[in-house]
């Protein structure tokens, strides 16, 4: 037993843990920050180490329009999925933290299948469903596909916020006399703002990058990794490194204002 606080309080063990942290990040991040550097590469073939920088890929890109076409798809795509999302997945947080009613603990657990169910098999059976009542494959198939997928994880974000709500300071409002629509706009909503921002960030970074279910319910108009995998079947070039770089800035940009957002809230 007294070998225990020896190995917690050792430097050793701790030394070893930011060695391991660092090569994780390292692992993690170090692809990301090869692609941005040869974004800034000069010649098409890239070669390591850079030695001539330019940013003439990014011009290049500029003037790529079926390029900026498909990323103002995936905008359209990704900003639509947030209401939808949103919206079905707090009417069945709510349902399932709100209302008693038999098998509500079955429902809560098929809510989550799309999460555990490969992107592939997902994109799939929604696809066999759409063809099942012959509707033309676009872009709005690609939202409801998307909000599909990703309503789970706005209703556990949500799900886990309101049951960690004091409901006694909804009791009280309906006390002072408030309606229940008006204690949901103006307790209730306030206090689940966090979840809220947090669950439509995340489905708008993972609706944004689809690529499994987009691939099956896309039609004519390509969002940006169906674009991108087009582009990659000609090689790898500088002016993909330069929209991905483009995209990873967008959301850091986005995350770091967020928790911002989320720091100013609390």
């Amino acid at each position: 037993m007294s070998e225990i606080p020896l190995l917690r309080y050792s430097p050793i063990p701790r030394r070893l843990l930011r060695v391991a942290a660092i090569l994780i990040y390292v692992f993690l991040y170090g692809p990301m920050a090869v692609l941005v550097l040869y974004s800034f590469s000069e010649p098409k073939i890239m070669t390591f180490p850079v030695t001539d920088f330019s940013l003439k890929w990014y011009g290049i890109l500029a003037r790529n329009d079926q390029l900026l076409r498909s990323v103002a798809n995936s905008f359209i795509v990704a900003l639509s999925v947030i209401p939808l999302s949103l919206l079905m997945g707090g009417l069945a947080a709510f349902a399932i933290d709100r209302f008693e009613f038999p098998g509500r603990g079955f429902f809560e657990r098929l809510l989550m299948l799309p999460l555990m169910v490969p992107g592939l098999i997902t994109g799939l059976a929604i696809l066999l469903l759409i063809k099942r009542f012959e509707i033309a494959l676009s872009l709005a198939t690609v939202i409801l596909g998307h909000s599909i997928a990703w309503m789970p994880v706005v209703t556990a974000q949500l799900l886990a916020r309101l049951r960690r709500l004091d409901r006694r300071i909804e009791e009280a409002s309906l006390d002072l006399g408030a309606r229940r629509f008006e204690t949901f706009l103006r307790v209730t909503l306030p206090n689940l703002r966090a979840a809220i921002l947090g669950s439509a960030l995340l489905v708008f970074t993972l609706s944004f990058d689809e690529v499994a279910i987009t691939f099956f319910l896309t039609g004519k108009d390509n969002t940006l990794p169906m674009q991108i995998w087009s582009m990659l079947r000609l090689g790898i070039t500088p002016e993909i490194s330069a929209i991905a770089t483009i995209t990873i800035t967008v959301s850091f940009v986005l995350i770091v204002a967020s928790l911002r957002l989320l720091q100013r809230e609390r």
